[in-house]
């Protein structure tokens, strides 16, 4: 490292170090020596350039939104192996195209890796027959039939109505009254604006998207490009 960089450097990492209270923040972390050292490179720098504060709380602030967007939530679909080692959340809305082409895609990671965890995160963004799709998604999974209906509007029009939803459940054995009750709850719009924020917080703006550990992959990608980056996310641990 070339010996300019090195305050700004030192200093930046403990001050993540310290707003995040990693092993850099305990007091036998560092000799005496070097902590007076280090604080003193902190105030040369912070007088030299102020800006490096703002920006590294800017930079732990925005990880927080990250990790909060990430989180799952009990009632968010899982599907795959519930306790695998990687985590792949995915950002669809059910009438996108480019969901639907991934659809056949995601399931084959999924036979084939059982150690992917996959969640699923309602984003209707396409209008209102995908707020439509998306409140009757959320709400049959109230009577266990979320997978089934998601597969079965996946695989029809996406032109959806009332009368498709009704259909598909009908055919599937779900409960269309108490579907159609949930589907009112005040709770599922809760959850879609929760999941459409938490989509916002990652500088997501289109359908499909996937967030495979830390690394967000926007749009539709192949097979071996979701294979690589669980594999990735298997070696970060």
């Amino acid at each position: 490292m070339p010996a300019p960089l090195r305050p700004f450097v030192l200093a930046a990492a403990l001050l993540f170090a310290l707003a995040a209270g990693g092993p850099a923040a305990r007091a036998d972390a560092f000799t005496p020596a070097q902590r007076a050292e280090i604080v003193q490179i902190m105030r040369q720098a912070l007088r030299r350039d102020p800006s490096i504060l703002r920006d590294a709380i800017g930079a732990l602030q925005a990880d927080d939104a990250q990790r909060e967007a990430a989180a799952v939530q009990p009632d968010d679909p899982v599907a795959g192996n519930p306790k695998g080692a990687v985590t792949i959340v995915e950002f669809f809305d059910v009438r996108c195209p480019y969901c639907r082409q991934m659809n056949p895609v995601v399931a084959a990671l999924l036979r084939q890796d059982h150690d992917v965890r996959l969640v699923y995160k309602d984003i209707p963004i396409l209008g209102p027959a995908s707020v439509l799709a998306s409140r009757a998604l959320l709400a049959v999974e109230r009577q266990g039939g979320y997978f089934r209906l998601r597969a079965a509007l996946m695989d029809g029009p996406p032109d959806i109505t009332d009368a498709t939803i009704q259909a598909a459940a009908t055919k599937l054995g779900l409960d269309w009254p108490r579907l159609r009750r949930d589907m009112a709850n005040p709770a599922i719009l809760r959850r879609l604006r929760a999941n459409v924020a938490a989509a916002q917080a990652l500088g997501i703006d289109g359908t499909p998207a996937f967030l495979v550990g830390h690394t967000l992959i926007p749009g539709a990608v192949d097979l071996a490009d979701l294979e690589k980056a669980v594999a990735a996310a298997k070696a970060q641990g």
